[in-house]
């Protein structure tokens, strides 16, 4: 694995049962870098972010991370690697978000699932982070989406990855929160814990936020490279079909 390269792919080929959605991903993420993918609905952005997160697995090519191949990692060692932020989270009735967030240091926990003093720490600060320690004692059903989101980035957090995944994150958040979650994304790369890759159709948000995009189009990889360089008007009127 080339150096400064945290997750990479090979000739990727993602799908459900024998059929492909997206073929030939060739994919380098950096570290400290946040990237986006991009595309149309359905065009299988959300497919690549399963498999990469180990839902699904990969009809073909290779997945490493940190130089080892993830295909064969155990749930607890992925968990310890990755985490992953869906759309729509699970909402549990009767848990509080402090309980939700604590449930990211499952990796870390014996089989009792006791929490010790440290895990409570790194519960407590993901919460700060994300400026949801004012609710940690409500309900995940009592609770906003936008706030809903902000605890599940919690929890992702509290489970100190080397690698977070974003499934259309922001999506049903209204434009404040669109802007506490990217905020908070950016701050975690900043301080270089994490690489981030995140599948988004709102480019707004991709332009102000990403480092670097890769687009799918047709079931397979359009273009990637810099989101400056890439995302031009001409671009995105192709990739979105906008020019018919």
């Amino acid at each position: 694995m080339t150096e400064g390269i945290i997750l990479e792919t090979r000739n990727l080929t993602v799908g459900y049962g024998r059929k492909p959605v997206v073929s030939g991903v060739d994919m380098a993420l950096r570290a400290g870098e946040i990237t986006a993918v991009a595309g149309e609905n359905g065009c299988g952005k959300s497919t690549l972010l399963k498999t990469l997160g180990g839902a699904i697995p990969p009809l073909s090519g290779t997945m490493e991370a940190m130089g080892q191949d993830i295909t064969g990692l155990s749930a607890k060692e992925r968990a310890k690697l990755m985490a992953i932020v869906m759309t729509r989270a699970v909402r549990p009735d009767y848990f509080t978000c402090h309980d939700m967030v604590s449930s990211g240091r499952y990796p870390y926990t014996g089989r009792l699932g006791t929490l010790s003093d440290h895990d409570l720490d790194i519960v407590e600060e993901a919460m700060e982070i994300t400026g949801t320690r004012d609710i940690k004692d409500r309900y995940m059903s009592e609770i906003s989406d936008g706030q809903r989101q902000l605890v599940m980035l919690s929890r992702a957090i509290a489970q100190e990855p080397k690698i977070l995944l974003l499934d259309e994150p922001t999506n049903f958040l209204d434009i404040k929160h669109k802007k506490l979650f990217a905020d908070v994304v950016k701050g975690l790369v900043s301080k270089g814990e994490m690489t981030v890759i995140m599948s988004m159709h709102e480019l707004d948000i991709v332009k102000e936020t990403a480092d670097r995009v890769m687009t799918i189009k047709n079931g397979g990889i359009l273009k990637q490279g810099k989101t400056s360089d890439i995302l031009t008007d001409a671009f995105i009127a192709e990739l979105f079909d906008l020019s018919h």
